[in-house]
């Protein structure tokens, strides 16, 4: 699909990887960018439509799904990481990252879907991780989420080919964001992740594994998860 005078709408546009990708659309020649934060007034990007949407609220979602009915690409940016362990970590924590980052994706797939549908197909990119193949003590809940929306992506791309949406995920590990700001490890730039985000879109590929980290887990998913867990940290350095 090429980009250039697409309408676009990116979750999380307002710092980060969404920001990069608001960026690299409106250098790609995209006729229209949705901005969506949780805070319109946070996006500070010029030339773009800024739109004020939580993406844990139904009303919010429908509303942003009638107010932009252009739309030709989805890109579920959004999301959270608390840091929280699933056995002995706060259970409302665990919920608000899997409302965040699984069910926001699927509440915006489904009230886009038409639209995307009424417009002649479009895409859907889905801002992942690699840690949805692979967990340490402390990321489990974040590990959950992005597992579910692994899946998410894999079953709503099988879902909307009968009506020509392109469903891609992007797997990576670390981003030079705030997010991971206290991790000492090597990190993408999000400018390259955002590059290419864009570039699978546009090409038609249905997966990125953006840097090394997340080709390394993939490849190793026929370990036992023992071993997984070993192979990567002993890779990065851990």
């Amino acid at each position: 699909m090429d980009l250039r005078n697409a309408v676009v709408l990116v979750t999380g546009a307002n710092r980060g990887i969404g920001a990069e990708l608001v960026e690299q659309l409106k250098e790609r020649g995209a006729a229209k960018v949705y901005a969506a934060a949780r805070d319109a007034a946070t996006i500070r990007t010029t030339g773009v439509h800024a739109l004020e949407l939580d993406i844990t609220d139904a009303g919010q979602v429908a509303a942003a799904a009638a107010a932009a009915g252009d739309v030709q690409v989805l890109i579920n940016n959004a999301g959270i990481s608390t840091g929280t362990p699933l056995v002995a970590g706060d259970e409302a924590e665990i919920r608000r990252e899997m409302d965040t980052n699984f069910y926001g994706p699927l509440r915006m797939t489904r009230a886009f879907a038409p639209v995307l549908g009424a417009n002649g197909g479009g895409a859907i990119l889905n801002v992942i991780s690699a840690l949805s193949w692979f967990t340490s003590p402390t990321a489990g809940a974040y590990a959950a989420s992005k597992a579910a929306a692994w899946a998410l992506t894999d079953s709503t791309r099988l879902e909307l080919a009968a009506q020509g949406t392109h469903v891609v995920g992007v797997h990576m590990g670390l981003v030079d964001t705030d997010m991971a700001k206290g991790v000492q490890a090597p990190k993408i730039a999000p400018s390259d992740l955002a590059r290419a985000a864009l570039d699978a879109i546009e090409s038609g590929a249905q997966e990125v594994l953006a840097d090394e980290w997340a080709r390394l887990v993939k490849s190793g998913l026929n370990l036992d998860p023992q071993a997984r867990y070993e192979q990567i940290f002993a890779a990065l350095g851990g």
